[in-house]
């Protein structure tokens, strides 16, 4: 199927596709080893990229938002997902691991300090690991902000974006018995987490469409089916961190503790129609963030490949490297 015009116009604003010039298999302890690539100027700016779900996997289009002749960019799969093994596991893996894996990294890479670069789940964990390790970061790039709050699970999960998607939630709610809707992440986390492969696959396609129908601005409300292994590990990873609420200590600790990288220079990219984030969460962030500038998308959901966030996103990381003299 030929792509949406908008789409074809996205491509002018990425960089050509670039291939990793070092590949590797880190191991971080208790059991896990994450997938790391490194591609663009070994010498160049490092951006570390914090990919979504929790449970999404970076990819190769991941690269092509960074000028490869000015910015060293660091790309892995956070616990449990991609090329990290083991695939879908769920055991010692929490907010805070991913957060030491993250320095783990770094270490290993000897870089002092770099650009963080996230969006959706990814923004979430650029937020956390900032706060935790403000000293190693140098600017943030953040898109389709999830703070991790009641709020936002009861908006995707309770019925708020069903409202705007109704047959698209009918579909997501269907095979959940009435007397068991009331807490879905719930529901569904009793079935990815059932030892039956089947089911867990099976509950794991129906989670993951309900997230990708809403992805788009240009969204008809369904999707493709995603292949079983992939679903079924986006899916439990993502309702494991979810009925966890984050790992985090207390509700709203991301804008609570916005005082720790105040002094860090940052853009939220954030699409203004935006279903599975709404701009919300996003205005509340850049009025307690000094130095984090909002730039709302008109006509822009939450994908990363929607032709305003591209555009967005190229631009804040060109701008970053003329501030620096490489542009």
């Amino acid at each position: 199927m030929d792509r949406h015009p908008d789409q074809k116009r996205a491509v002018q604003y990425l960089y050509p596709p670039i291939d990793p010039f070092d590949q590797r298999m880190l191991d971080v302890g208790q059991g896990h080893s994450v997938y790391v690539e490194q591609c663009g100027n070994p010498e160049g700016i490092p951006v570390v990229v914090l990919h979504g779900g929790p449970g999404g996997g970076c990819s190769p289009a991941m690269r092509r938002y960074f000028d490869p002749e000015v910015y060293r960019v660091i790309l892995f799969d956070q616990r449990g997902c991609g090329r990290s093994r083991p695939h879908a596991s769920v055991v010692d893996n929490t907010t805070w691991h991913l957060v030491a894996d993250i320095e783990a990294i770094r270490e290993v890479l000897k870089i002092d300090r770099w650009i963080v670069f996230g969006g959706s789940w990814g923004a979430t964990l650029a937020l956390v690991y900032a706060q935790a390790h403000p000293d190693h970061v140098s600017n943030m790039i953040l898109r389709g902000v999830f703070l991790m709050t009641q709020s936002e699970l009861d908006w995707f999960y309770g019925g708020g974006a069903g409202r705007f998607w109704p047959e698209t939630w009918e579909r997501f709610v269907a095979p959940i018995p009435e007397d068991e809707r009331g807490d879905l992440i719930a529901a569904y986390h009793r079935r990815l987490f059932s030892g039956n492969m089947m089911q867990e696959t099976q509950f794991g396609r129906t989670w993951s469409a309900w997230e990708n129908a809403l992805a788009s601005i240009h969204s008809s409300g369904s999707s493709g089916e995603s292949p079983g292994d992939y679903a079924r590990a986006f899916a439990r990873l993502e309702n494991h961190y979810f009925i966890n609420r984050g790992f985090l200590e207390f509700d709203g600790q991301i804008l609570a503790h916005m005082d720790r990288i105040a002094h860090i220079p940052g853009v939220i990219v954030q699409g203004r129609y935006d279903m599975i984030c709404p701009p919300h969460g996003a205005w509340e962030l850049s009025r307690r963030w000094p130095k984090g500038e909002l730039k709302l998308v008109r006509n822009a959901g939450h994908a990363l490949s929607e032709p305003g966030i591209s555009a967005e996103l190229v631009r804040a990381m060109d701008d970053i490297a003329e501030a620096r003299g490489l542009k």
